[in-house]
């Protein structure tokens, strides 16, 4: 009776003994690490188990109470009837309130559990080295966020209760069978060893279909995906017609192997339910030939019947729950190796700028891996206000130079001085404090635009947001925009894209930083608002040391140092004129930029 208002949020979507789950690599040591967790939560687990224990006490002696009504019924005791059956409805009714505190303390732990996980997982996600993130798919940290954490929470909360009722239960319910009679208790089980066989049999097929279906359904799940990311593309080609037949090709695939794997697995309940029924025909024919000899009484037969069935009831779901606990540990396996990176060193002193804010490459060699180096023996001095600009085709090493900078990785050789301090001796956050870096990809924030422009420092007050987006020519913008500095952005706004990057450009003003950094900062800006905005990005760089990332050569024409890369060197380097007057490697870049070709 317990466990009976559990089975069904169990057994939702069709588990069976069969279905593939994920293998934990390391099992003792995750394991440990889970009961680290559950020991914070003394009190709930301990609740859990008295909660349990009562509760399988309870069911177990409602059979024995049924078999001493049964008797008295038959004439084979003489003790009052009616008191035995109000002690049945007690059971009964004390085993159901057990089982529904059970429920609710587990519910709380896993919320509990699964609450402190995410916060200790996004704390960790947030605290990691920018190359870790560059590495690792964005889909499977938040898969590991959100789909891992809800596996170890829903076995928290259903799993590790069931498992823990169905071994007391198996146990409690073979010690009262033997206590009625050892001989009939042998007779029960059998019906195990059929079942051992039966399930063995069938677990082979039903496994191999299983796992045909799965990979079936990422199939599916990556057409659909591939056509909704990249459907302004399939239209524009008029392409719906021919996904559509391969999306169906895909589907029909997986409803046939749907078809078999469940045909194959639905077979389990009819064999169970006729292992169970052959179980207690046995039962009954040698429980009368028992009873028949004095051995036992009617009520005892009756009892058995009971017991037989919530005998087998927890070992077809300890199958299933076994599944369930080795894929919460996989995914516990990785949320924890997350949560044992190391995170970004944020050692170092101060980085303290005076008067300088000069930057200096010193011979730097990098490779986002070692083996392959995309920057080589790198050198180059950026005076303190002034402003270079990085040009070059694209894969050259123009961005990784800024993300150098940042110290978003190191260099394997070299160094690179900012004020005249190396600054793989300052700490990261005090480096960045001094710079502000306005990216080619816009990234703004769900909120505000208030809060969007705040986010690059802290305490800017309204006369200092002001005064960016004015700069960045977007306050015509804004005050067109329902509620101005509150409005709200979102993913799927209304704001294009070029208006999108002049918020990110003002975001990048109210840092009001040492050092600016622009990585083709008007990509996605008008002819028009492009030339009012360099002005402002010009009267911005004054006074700042600035390093432009640019493709679009017209809008680097007034650097003070033009740099051109090629292959993680430097080739060429000079002002615009002295550039086109040497005719080199800008040159042949600047005339084919404006003869309309690719560079």
């Amino acid at each position: 009776m317990e466990s009976r208002a559990r089975r069904p949020q169990m057994m939702r979507g069709r588990a069976s003994p069969f279905d593939e789950h994920e293998k934990p690599e390391n099992l003792a040591a995750t394991r440990r690490r889970i009961i680290g967790y559950f020991a914070r939560e003394k009190f709930f687990v301990g609740g859990i188990f008295a909660a349990i224990v009562a509760a399988i006490g309870f069911d177990l002696a409602v059979p024995a109470l049924q078999s001493r009504a049964i008797d008295v019924i038959a004439g084979q005791s003489s003790e009052p009837f009616f008191p035995v059956l109000w002690l049945m409805l007690g059971c009964s009714v004390l085993a159901g309130c057990l089982g529904f505190v059970r429920d609710v303390l587990s519910a709380r732990i896993g919320q509990r559990l699964i609450g402190r996980l995410r916060a200790e997982l996004f704390s960790k996600i947030v605290n990691l080295p920018v190359g870790y993130i560059d590495r690792h798919s964005h889909g499977d940290l938040m898969s590991r966020m959100t789909n891992d954490i809800d596996n170890i929470s829903n076995t928290v909360s259903m799993a590790l209760p069931t498992l823990f009722s169905g071994v007391l239960t198996i146990a409690g319910t073979v010690s009262v069978m033997l206590w009625f009679s050892w001989q009939l208790t042998l007779v029960a089980c059998t019906t195990i060893v059929l079942t051992a066989v039966s399930v063995s049999l069938l677990a082979g097929p039903v496994r191999r279909a299983t796992r045909v279906r799965q990979e079936l359904l990422g199939a599916l799940n990556g057409k659909a995906e591939e056509t909704i990311s990249s459907y302004r593309t399939v239209v524009a080609y008029g392409q719906q017609a021919r996904m559509g037949e391969e999306f169906e090709r895909v589907s029909d695939q997986l409803t046939h192997s749907g078809v078999k794997a469940e045909t194959l697995a639905g077979i389990l309940n009819p064999v169970m339910n006729a292992v169970s029924n052959a179980g207690l025909i046995l039962i009954v024919a040698c429980g009368a030939a028992f009873a028949l000899k004095g051995m036992i009484t009617v009520g005892v037969i009756a009892a058995f019947l009971r017991y037989a069935r919530q005998f087998s009831r927890p070992i077809n779901e300890l199958a299933v729950v076994w599944g369930q606990l080795q894929t919460a540990i996989a995914g516990a396996e990785r949320v924890f190796a997350i949560l044992d990176e190391a995170s970004e060193d944020g050692s170092g002193r101060d980085l303290r700028l005076e008067s300088s804010a000069g930057i200096e490459f010193k011979g730097v060699t990098f490779g986002y891996d070692p083996k392959k180096p995309v920057i080589r023996d790198f050198s180059l001095s950026v005076p303190a206000g002034g402003t270079v600009a990085l040009v070059g085709a694209t894969g050259s090493g123009k961005t990784t130079i800024a993300n150098l900078l940042l110290r978003f990785y190191d260099p394997q050789q070299g160094e690179i001085r900012v004020g005249g301090q190396n600054i793989a001796e300052v700490s990261r956050e005090s480096l960045r404090r001094q710079m502000a870096i306005v990216l080619q990809d816009t990234v703004l924030f769900a909120g505000s635009i208030r809060e969007n422009l705040s986010y690059a420092r802290e305490g800017a007050g309204p006369e200092d947001l002001w005064h960016a987006v004015r700069l960045a020519r977007c306050d015509d913008l804004i005050e067109m925009l329902p509620g101005k500095m509150d409005a709200k952005i979102t993913s799927g706004g209304t704001l294009s894209a070029g208006e999108r990057q002049l918020l990110s450009i003002a975001r990048g003003f109210v840092a009001d930083p040492r050092i600016l950094i622009l990585d083709e900062a008007t990509s996605s800006v008008d002819t028009r608002t492009e030339k009012a905005v360099q002005e402002a990005i010009r009267e911005v760089m004054s006074n700042r040391t600035s390093i432009v990332i640019a493709h679009r050569l017209s809008t680097i024409r007034d650097a003070d140092l033009i740099v051109v890369m090629d292959a993680g060197r430097i080739v060429e380097q000079g002002t615009h004129a002295e550039l086109m007057a040497r005719g080199g490697r800008y040159r042949e870049l600047y005339d084919m930029q404006f003869a309309g070709l690719d560079t």
